[in-house]
């Protein structure tokens, strides 16, 4: 009697058989790698990555194809590809926040004279998607696609005190949180206690909590339905934005984000 046939290939990865695809699980990991660095070679992708090389190229190569990453020839680097700003663009034109938003922000940042920013809630994290830069040679920046921890940036905080409870106790209920600065809230209590003050005066006071040097205050933004879908911020040096500013920005930033709230809906 013949021996039954082997079947060739690799046996179905516990990754394919949970309901995704294990290579296009890589290429996405790989994707999100070049969106955070400014450029990197294939040697660096593949060793970022834990792959071989070749498993990278490949995959680079069919990214490459499809617009969504591009090489650099005279530096011999990966990066972004002009693709990817179609995919963002379709994103945010689903609730319409960045292009509302824009008035908004211009007019926040001609008011305060600092970098005023645009937030939404992106997993574990803030994703800033939009900006209005200050002209001041020491600013605030932060690219569309940025992404802050929500315990150490004004717009995660806002959000975790006005938005859903559950958003705050899984945070909470993760362990340690991270540490940036010796100012950063690492304990459930300081954190917790922060969370209070926030809803107490309606909005959010990053204190060089993330970056020495720099300070963010920031006001929740609601949509229709009372939920907080976004937030406002502005942020800068230490040396322009001192504990004497912070009472009055926070009011002029609040109320940037309450004239945004009502563009989108809300009844506040």
């Amino acid at each position: 009697m013949a021996e039954p046939t082997r079947r060739r290939g690799r046996p179905r990865s516990t990754t394919e058989t949970s309901g995704t695809i294990q290579a296009l699980d890589r290429a996405l990991d790989i994707l999100d790698l070049l969106a955070a660095h400014p450029g990197l070679t294939l040697s660096e992708v593949a060793e970022k990555m834990g792959q071989s090389p070749s498993t990278v190229h490949r995959v680079l190569h069919t990214l490459a194809a499809r617009g969504v990453a591009e090489s650099d020839t005279a530096t011999q680097t990966w990066h972004i590809g002009p693709a990817t700003f179609r995919l963002g663009s379709a994103f945010m034109r689903r609730s319409g926040i960045v292009e509302r938003a824009r008035p908004v922000l211009r007019t926040l940042m001609e008011h305060t004279g600092e970098t005023a920013n645009l937030g939404i809630l992106n997993g574990d994290a803030v994703m800033f998607v939009s900006q209005a830069e200050t002209h001041e040679t020491i600013r605030a920046f932060f690219p569309p696609g940025t992404r802050s921890p929500l315990h150490a940036s004004g717009i995660g905080k806002a959000l975790l005190a006005f938005g859903r409870p559950e958003t705050l106790q899984v945070l909470l209920q993760n362990g340690e949180l991270q540490r940036f600065t010796d100012k950063t809230l690492t304990t459930r209590e300081a954190l917790t206690e922060d969370m209070a003050r926030i809803r107490n005066r309606g909005f959010s006071f990053d204190d060089e909590e993330r970056t020495r040097g720099m300070r963010c205050i920031a006001a929740p933004v609601f949509d229709l339905t009372g939920e907080a879908i976004a937030g406002v911020s502005v942020s800068g040096p230490t040396h322009r934005i001192g504990p004497e500013h912070v009472k009055t920005l926070g009011a002029v930033v609040a109320a940037a984000a309450s004239e945004l709230s009502a563009a989108m809906g809300a009844d506040r």
